[in-house]
């Protein structure tokens, strides 16, 4: 199955700076209920020009763990494995979900990298619409139910594509700034799920009055 995955990298970016797994073999190999997806991986495509996609890739699935997962097991801006900011909110959501990184695929809408999301604003689409045949394919090939997508700008893409515009529930931050995380599906209320979460890059996951955690786990156990 992860081959048919792999042979769907957009040949035209093997060569950019960036990456496609953020979970290792076993996660693209086996049935999941949930499919998490970033806007693109972050950092400096020019400091990290030779961190290509197909250096990454070959990296994941010939010399990881078939247990790796980017979340858990990579060293992020220098700091020991797992425990950057936004690793440690994601692997929190994880447990809260009673489910192991390692067996959860993991990704980001666009493949290149980009210090922010604004920087591929431009070209976002093009990149998006070469990126999608992937997603469609572990989508539909892992059996996901549920898309989990971090913030509005890769919520709104997926969304788009998968045609979940109907709202079927959300959780309001318990806070003075009451952000939203919203989940949809289609007009008919069937089909793949869309959880458009905050960002946990801003929102800190691991407290009560942000967790969206129970949002996610509403939508996992629906009909």
């Amino acid at each position: 199955m992860i081959d048919k995955f792999e042979a769907l990298i957009p040949q035209s970016l093997l060569k950019r700076s960036g990456s496609v797994f953020y979970s290792g073999r076993t996660a693209f190999s086996t049935p999941s209920p949930l499919y998490i997806l970033g806007l693109n991986p972050g950092g400096s495509p020019e400091r990290q020009a030779t961190e290509t996609l197909a250096c990454h890739t070959n990296k994941v699935l010939k010399k990881e763990a078939a247990a790796w997962s980017a979340y858990r097991d990579e060293s992020w801006r220098g700091k020991p494995p797992g425990t950057a900011k936004l690793q440690r909110r994601v692997l929190y959501l994880l447990r809260q979900l009673n489910l192991e990184p390692q067996n959860v695929p993991a990704s980001n809408v666009v493949f290149v990298r980009s210090a922010r999301g604004k920087d591929i604003k431009d070209c976002f689409r093009e990149l998006a619409e070469l990126c999608w045949p992937f997603h469609q394919a572990v989508i539909e090939g892992l059996g996901v139910r549920v898309v989990l997508c971090l913030g509005q700008d890769s919520g709104s893409w997926v969304r788009e594509q998968l045609n979940a515009n109907n709202p079927v529930d959300q959780f309001v931050e318990e806070n003075n700034r009451r952000w939203t995380s919203t989940s949809y599906k289609n007009k008919n209320s069937n089909g793949i799920a869309v959880v458009v979460a905050t960002h946990p890059s801003i929102a800190d996951w691991t407290t009560p009055a942000t967790d969206p955690s129970l949002l996610v786990q509403r939508m996992l156990v629906a009909p």
